[in-house]
């Protein structure tokens, strides 16, 4: 995981155990050369380091945050309330409910206090770095050609591989 001294976004986790899922997100983000940082900051456990962290982030430079999180998934929307730039939430697969209570929790957040939830667990994390990349690159016009060609290729993906091989 790469570490930046200037980074566009900032990936919060709930905990460690996030990591196994959310280290495709930052493989993305690496890939599209997208500076980010990552951190461990528990809205249950230390609730007031999310609520210093995420109310300053703007401040700082960052412009999205991407918050993972499972059961009730807290920490994405007390980030979005405490701050104005876009939280994108990917819910955590959990073992009781498979990431549905997370799920739930996250795109139940009330009118005014939007929190831009992504799939449960390993699709949700790369798509969190492709839709954060996409969102930076309104701003960062290298971002964006990243982003373009990541889909560009993408394309050509799927055309070669349009018969079905047995």
């Amino acid at each position: 995981m790469e570490q930046n001294a200037n980074p566009l976004l900032r990936l919060i986790l709930g905990g460690q155990s996030d990591w196994e899922t959310m280290q495709h997100a930052t493989a993305q983000l690496d890939e599209l050369k997208v500076p980010y940082e990552a951190q461990i900051i528990s809205a249950h456990r230390t609730p007031d380091l999310l609520s210093e962290y995420a109310s300053t982030a703007a401040a700082r430079g960052l412009e999205v945050i991407i918050a993972a999180a499972g059961g009730a998934a807290h920490l994405a929307g007390v980030a979005a309330a405490k701050t104005v730039l876009p939280v994108l939430g990917v819910p955590m697969e959990s073992k009781s409910l498979h990431g549905i209570d997370s799920l739930l929790s996250m795109v139940q957040m009330p009118g005014g206090v939007p929190v831009g939830t992504l799939a449960i667990g390993k699709p949700g994390a790369i798509n969190a770095a492709l839709l954060a990349t996409a969102i930076v690159g309104n701003k960062h016009p290298e971002h964006r050609a990243a982003y373009e060609e990541f889909r560009r290729k993408q394309t050509e993906r799927g055309l070669a591989n349009r018969i079905p091989k047995s």
